[in-house]
């Protein structure tokens, strides 16, 4: 038996990191568990997140959207330039950086805080044991007071399109395409899709994604998502709802003929059958908990139907001393809600009480514009029989919006019609996610939309769309006409 730690955590994603490192702070001997390896075959944390995920998508964002400023915004500004140009493998190289210096801040952090790393798989034994399996094949066993399973997330595979990271990838794959595809065709419209063909659309490729569902974003807002489908129609993508994809295989390579194809079958709504022909195709329809070789048999942690792991409000499995976090467990997987997990857990290890709001989790779809929504949306509190209030403000009226040439999308206030009491905050526009986080902090200590209203905002800046917003709820907003408010019933 090797030696024993207060606390090993199963993967060094935003969730395993972040509780690592918190343990550590709180005097707890701790150690981080992760197989993930670079293209040399170093051991690195950080996980899907940053290596795979949330970092480098945003990174293609951030530069695919700079490509669209000098291609078609900067002449508006009075900016005259030749043609850009594109180069891929630098633009690859700015990401792959990215990630590397992240990688080692990871690294750096675990050090500082006197973190054990440990690369290799862990699987969960009984009695609150992990046995890593390096490299080399080599096994140790690790004895704890408490094991924090943290492994994450994969993308989900589907039968009719099976991926072979070439002609047809995953979200991964999406992110290493050494050329711009001429035609691409996404299976699956939801945050990683439309992330995903917003980067390839703006750099050039024709993209077509295919989604099943007959409603566009359905678990945002309707005014959201409806304000979304727009935007994004008028950027160029298509969108085919209520799609089911049959088929999709890379064709038979012929000789003299340009290189494969993909050829993707679907069937629309009214099961017309159709064909398309795509130079790549994303398979993006979502991600399940990873669990492969995390649990042994007999080591007690119970699972769902879904292949998550069962934990209660603060994260505890059914086996004392053992928590889980992150993907692996209920709840939207975001990075965010995994690391406040991981801070709640390692708090609660160290005899502390502290509990993550769950209702108050902001989402973010990193599209341009960007979409943020935090609390109910306004069919959730129709469903329920809230009697609720609304404001919305469009940024065609925020003087900062127009200068910055992002005049499109809205901010939407939901409040209690007796209370007031904030309920939910949605957005579409520019710097949507702060502006949602912002309504996030005020729901957080109990505001009114009165009380945003009455509040002091900078001009000009984008956060008078919350302002005007929140000031929209009671029929006072400055500078849009108001609809008369509901009365409560």
């Amino acid at each position: 038996m090797s030696e024993k730690y207060d606390v090993i955590v199963i993967g060094s994603g935003p969730a395993g990191y972040v509780a690592a490192i918190r343990c550590a702070q709180l005097g707890l001997k701790t150690a981080c568990v992760e197989k993930w390896r670079d293209a040399k075959g170093r051991g690195i944390n950080g996980g899907t997140c940053l290596n795979v995920g949330c970092i480098p998508s945003k990174a293609l964002l951030e530069s695919s959207h700079r490509f669209t400023v000098a291609t078609r915004d900067l002449a508006a500004h009075g900016i005259e330039t030749g043609a850009p140009g594109l180069n891929i493998a630098r633009m690859m190289d700015r990401k792959n950086k990215i990630i590397q210096k992240l990688n080692g801040g990871i690294s750096g952090l675990f050090k500082a805080n006197g973190i054990t790393a440990l690369f290799g798989t862990g699987t969960l034994l009984p009695d609150r044991q992990v046995v890593v399996v390096d490299a080399q094949g080599e096994k140790t066993t690790y004895p704890a007071e408490h094991i924090i399973l943290a492994s994450g997330s994969v993308p989900i595979d589907i039968p009719v399109a099976a991926t072979d990271g070439e002609g047809i990838v995953d979200s991964s794959g999406a992110l290493e395409f050494p050329q711009v595809p001429q035609r691409l065709g996404i299976i699956g419209a939801g945050v990683i899709g439309l992330e995903l063909g917003s980067v390839w659309s703006r750099l050039g490729a024709d993209v077509v994604i295919i989604e099943a569902l007959a409603d566009f974003l359905p678990a945002m807002d309707q005014d959201i998502s409806r304000e979304a489908s727009k935007i994004f129609r008028k950027q160029g993508l298509d969108i085919r709802l209520n799609c089911t994809v049959t088929s999709a295989q890379v064709q038979d390579k012929k000789r003299g003929k340009k290189p494969r194809q993909v050829e993707l079958q679907y069937r629309d709504g009214t099961d017309s059958d159709h064909t398309e022909l795509f130079d790549k195709v994303i398979v993006s329809v979502g991600r399940k908990p990873y669990s492969h070789g995390l649990l042994a048999s007999d080591c007690g942690v119970e699972q769902d139907e879904r292949g998550r792991v069962q934990v209660d409000d603060q994260c505890a499995t059914t086996v004392p001393g053992v928590w889980a976090i992150g993907d692996l467990v209920r709840g939207p997987m975001l990075a965010h809600k995994g690391s406040e997990e991981g801070v709640m857990v390692a708090e609660r290890i160290a005899g502390q009480h502290t509990q993550l709001n769950y209702d108050l989790i902001p989402d973010v779809i990193y599209t341009h514009p960007e979409i943020a929504a935090v609390g109910k949306t306004e069919q959730q509190l129709t469903a329920d029989g809230t009697d609720h209030r609304t404001g919305t403000f469009p940024f065609a009226a925020i003087g900062r919006a127009l200068t910055a040439g992002e005049g499109e999308g809205l901010v939407k206030v939901l409040t209690d019609a007796r209370s007031d009491a904030l309920l939910g905050v949605h957005a579409i526009g520019p710097a949507a996610a702060e502006l949602v986080q912002q309504g996030a902090i005020a729901m957080e200590f109990g505001a009114t939309a009165e009380d945003l209203g009455m509040m002091t905002f900078a001009h000009p800046t984008f956060s008078e769309a919350l302002h005007e917003a929140a000031l929209a709820a009671h029929g006072h907003a400055i500078h849009s006409l108001n609809k008369p408010p509901k009365k409560p019933t």
